[in-house]
């Protein structure tokens, strides 16, 4: 029976086994630098900025329902105003309200910025009730139209929240008594809560998401969220890109 042969054991030398040492010691220390950057560079650019400002506060701003149908927030005299495209059931519009909704907010008090809302309804098909991203922005022309600024960004900031953002292809979203709710916690007057109950303004949201979607074709933009100033696209992924505004 003939044995198994050994198999040679190629054993480094001293030197060049604390040579390997040294450079695997180095690798590790390459990767986690690298890993740990990520981390810290992931985590800063979806931090919510501004934390803690709130909603807007300033109760000289105004909210105005223009003639298209996109809604109007600041002060008379803002510096500057951008054009934010957006469907209350995009994902992806939460993240950019719930990253940077209070340090736009901020901009707004302090006249810096004007925000014109386009609200789309396009993925209406994607929630539970086949219209609630209509139902949503008529919801918005509800207390939009009553002028009240404060109202308004409150109420829209919660319809963007983790908890009041339905999913898409969920179970369920808001009825138009959960929309009412919601409008009357942000301190919206009874006839905007009474609106928003009665659907009064669905049929203007529908005609405000055509007019959203055209107004966006014509700028080039091809989804949401979408910013812009002065015609010009905004790449919202620069987590400074508010900051930037002057």
């Amino acid at each position: 029976m003939s044995q198994k042969p050994t198999r040679s054991k190629n054993l480094p030398q001293p030197t060049s086994n604390r040579s390997t040492y040294i450079l695997g010691a180095a690798a590790v220390v390459v990767i986690a630098i690298i890993v740990i950057g990520g981390i810290i560079w992931q985590s800063n650019r979806n931090e919510t900025r501004n934390e803690g400002y709130g909603s807007v506060q300033n109760s000289d701003v105004k909210a105005t329902v223009e003639s298209s149908g996109a809604i109007l927030l600041g002060l008379p005299d803002a510096a500057k105003t951008i054009d934010l495209f957006e469907d209350p059931m995009c994902p992806y519009c939460a993240q950019l309200e719930q990253q940077h909704g209070q340090e736009i907010s901020q901009k707004i008090d302090e006249g810096d910025v004007a925000v014109r809302y386009h609200l789309m309804n396009f993925l209406d098909q994607l929630s539970a009730s086949g219209d609630y991203s209509t139902r949503a922005v008529a919801a918005n022309l509800c207390v939009a139209e009553t002028g009240d600024g404060r109202a308004f960004s409150a109420f829209h900031a919660e319809l963007f929240s983790p908890e009041g953002q339905p999913k898409e292809r969920g179970s369920s979203d808001h009825s138009n008594d959960d929309l009412a709710t919601m409008a009357k916690d942000a301190d919206a007057s009874d006839d905007a809560v009474t609106c928003i109950r009665d659907g009064k303004q669905v049929s203007a949201a529908k005609s405000a998401g055509d007019a959203s979607k055209q107004a966006l074709t014509d700028l080039g933009g091809r989804g949401t969220p979408s910013v812009f100033v002065d015609g010009t696209a905004i790449d919202t992924n620069n987590s400074e890109w508010v900051a930037n505004l002057q």
